[in-house]
């Protein structure tokens, strides 16, 4: 679809001979094609069929966010998913552990004395839990990491 905007053109009988023209130039293709007159907006439409197969190439790779799904977890429940696993980890004797992510998430979770989630989390489960921001994580990606800062796979 071809769509070209012929700014300021006022008179009809210039539009009409524009469409002639290209009615006349467009009759020598050999693909099906339709042509609509210039609109009130100025705009003339024309639709063309494909001759040849197209040809695709693709260079695209998966978001490593959303794994090519075009969605992404809810960036208000990641702190509950973070406890939960959290929860676990502690309630299996993992010790020394430190949460490595984006670092936006880690001025939320940090910002505030006694009112930060990282406070919370010293309260709730008596340890203290380091948080890591690193700019290689995207907004909801997050790992846990043990005292030897080898990561724990959930």
């Amino acid at each position: 679809m071809i769509i070209i905007d012929f700014i300021d053109m006022k008179l009809p009988e210039n539009k009409k001979a524009v469409y002639e023209a290209m009615e006349k130039f467009m009759a020598q293709d050999r693909a099906k094609h339709t042509i609509l007159p210039i609109s009130k907006f100025g705009l003339m439409q024309i639709t063309r069929q494909r001759v040849k197969p197209e040809v695709t190439i693709s260079v695209a790779e998966d978001c490593p966010a959303c794994k090519g799904t075009g969605k992404i977890g809810a960036s208000m429940l990641i702190v509950e998913d973070i406890e939960k696993n959290l929860q676990y980890l502690i309630n299996h004797q993992h010790k020394g552990l430190s949460i490595r992510i984006h670092p936006i998430l880690h001025a939320y979770l940090t910002k505030g004395w006694l009112t930060s989630r990282q406070w919370k989390w010293y309260f709730r489960f008596k340890k203290w839990i380091k948080l890591v921001g690193d700019s290689n994580y995207h907004l909801t990606e997050y790992k846990f990491f043990d005292a030897n800062d080898e990561e724990i796979k959930l």
